[in-house]
């Protein structure tokens, strides 16, 4: 390849799994939402997601862009949709499959934002860069349950956050 006659490399991660990292390198975010409760039905919608990230040096901003945002749907409909409904006389899941999933969309939040801060970390790596993951789900639902406390005065703690806990 570069007129060598051989190339030979030889590595381990031995060392490096039983040593957790002197720093980390963990993203970090906070989100915020604003909701609006019908005090008589008890339906819950999310007005506005805002997200602040602060992932190290981001290398493809439209796509850590649209991560953050896919997240923080997903993040919505954890806490206002996802239930999975086991039959304890049976043993079985009840919607065991996506055809009794309700998802959450783009169109359940108007107002949808996830900021990214930019950030020059080359302490915990080299180049600077940290994971996003699932960073924008994580947060979205607490933020909700606190929006809808503040709503209602009614602090529910069992997701998701169903008409049921909030007239009961």
């Amino acid at each position: 390849c570069h007129g060598l006659a051989e190339v030979s490399a030889e590595a381990s991660t031995a060392d490096q799994v039983a040593q957790r990292p002197a720093l980390g390198r963990a993203a970090f975010g906070a989100q915020f939402a604003e909701v609006a409760v019908d005090p008589q039905l008890g339906t819950v919608r999310v007005r506005r997601l805002v997200g602040a990230f602060a992932g190290g040096r981001i290398v493809n901003r439209r796509l850590a862009q649209n991560q953050l945002e896919g997240g923080m749907i997903w993040g919505l409909g954890q806490a206002l949709l996802e239930q999975s409904r086991l039959d304890l006389a049976q043993g079985r899941w009840m919607n065991a499959d996506l055809a009794e999933a309700l998802v959450a969309t783009q169109a359940d939040v108007p107002v949808l934002e996830a900021l990214l801060l930019d950030e020059d970390d080359r302490l915990g790596h080299p180049l600077g860069i940290k994971g996003l993951g699932e960073i924008g789900v994580v947060g979205v639902a607490p933020a909700i349950a606190n929006a809808v406390f503040h709503a209602t005065g009614i602090r529910v703690r069992q997701l998701p956050i169903t008409l049921d806990k909030l007239l009961g």
